[in-house]
Formats: C-alpha cells, sequence, structure tokens
C-alpha cells in the first residue's frame, strides 16, 4: 500500500528545490510530489530528470503535479492532479493502468468522480489556511474531513484520503481519527531543521493503530 507521508517539493530554483528534496529523501522521507509551477519546460524537465534520480537512489516514490506529459516523458511514478487539471480517466488511458494518479479534493462530490474514474489517492484539502497554494479552496478543518470520510463510508467508497494544508506534528492524532489514510505537506518539512526526527515522529503517529 501506500506511504502514508507525502512530501511536496518546495523552492523557487532548480538548486532550491534539489536540496530540499534531497534532505527530505535523507531524513527518511520515500514519496516525493515534485511542485514546481511557473517554470521553463526546460527547467521543469532539468529538475524532474534529477529528482527521478534521486529518487530511484533512496527507492522512494516520485509523483509529478499537474504536468501529465512530463510524468509520462520522464517515466515518473505518476501524477496528482488538481481540480483544473486534466481528467482523471483521460490521465489514466495516457499513462495506462501501472501509474500512480492522485486527484486533489475538496468536496465529497470530488472524491466520488475521481473514484468513479480511476483514481488511486486523494489530496483532500486545505486542513488549514496554506501559503504554499495560491486560489486556496474552502478551509475544511477536522469538523470537514469527518462528515466527508463519513460520507465515504456510507457510500462504500474505500480510495485511500490524504490530508493536505498547514498540518503540524499535534494535528496528526485529531486527523487520523477522521479516518484519513494520511498526509502531504511541504512547508512543516522543508522548514524543520531536525527533519529526520522530524519524519520519525511523524511516522509513529500516522502508523498508531487509530481506534475509532
Amino acid at each position: 500500500m501506500y506511504n502514508k507521508l507525502q512530501y511536496i517539493s518546495q523552492g523557487n530554483t532548480i538548486e532550491e528545490q534539489l536540496y530540499n528534496i534531497h534532505q527530505a529523501l535523507d531524513a527518511g522521507c520515500d514519496w516525493i510530489q515534485m511542485r514546481f509551477k511557473n517554470q521553463t519546460a526546460k527547467d521543469t524537465f532539468a529538475l524532474a530528470e534529477a529528482v527521478k534520480f534521486l529518487c530511484e537512489e533512496y527507492l522512494a516514490n516520485f509523483i509529478v503535479n499537474d504536468d501529465l506529459h512530463l510524468a509520462e516523458l520522464i517515466a515518473a511514478d505518476g501524477v496528482h492532479l488538481g481540480l483544473t487539471d486534466m481528467k482523471i480517466d483521460e490521465a489514466r488511458a495516457i499513462l495506462g493502468n501501472t501509474k500512480i494518479i492522485g486527484g486533489t479534493a475538496n468536496t465529497f462530490e470530488d472524491i466520488q468522480n475521481h473514484a468513479k474514474n480511476g483514481a488511486d489517492y486523494i489530496g483532500l484539502g486545505p486542513f488549514r489556511f496554506t501559503n504554499t497554494k495560491e486560489k486556496l479552496s474552502p478551509i475544511l478543518g477536522l469538523s470537514g474531513y469527518f462528515e466527508i470520510l463519513q460520507k465515504m463510508k456510507k457510500n462504500k467508497i474505500t480510495i485511500p484520503v490524504f490530508a493536505i494544508g498547514g498540518i503540524t506534528l499535534k494535528d496528526i492524532n485529531p486527523l487520523m481519527e477522521t479516518g484519513i489514510y494520511g498526509i502531504a505537506v511541504s512547508g512543516l518539512i522543508t522548514e524543520n531543521d531536525e527533519k529526520e526526527k522530524l519524519i520519525q515522529q511523524l511516522n509513529e503517529k500516522l502508523y498508531a493503530k487509530v481506534i475509532v
């Protein structure tokens, strides 16, 4: 099954991105989603090539954010598509069944659509306000996650859901109690000086048995 911790990369240059990704991998993170917005195709390709090499070295999953054609070209492990990106079923037709396709969701309806169209996992958020993303969807908070996960249960939708958006270490236990599968974070890991300790703490909480 999937890793419960996803790192979404940060950095405005190839160098910053590579530094942050290498640090996350070194500290024990084994799922990298490369997010490199508003850059030239040449720079994005150069970064993707380097990240793929790093992820292979660390035996980590390498997911490309938004750019399906880059994911195909570079033979990444998969792609993560936002709500305004290509539809999941179209992406599946291009990438085939062996690749991982994740989709962003903000509502139960989004999840229903993604599940129906063959997504492998959902990034559901935002949990709280975050500066990482422009054009933020409505904030969900704990009650939003609980409500959506309950609806999924009722409708027998079992796709893994990752919480995303301004999550901190102390949020993990209450979030896991809502029934989510894991979390996707960026700033939390990028800005931490003790990444190895942090990732260990995150994994301990994520993989602890939750009694719901």
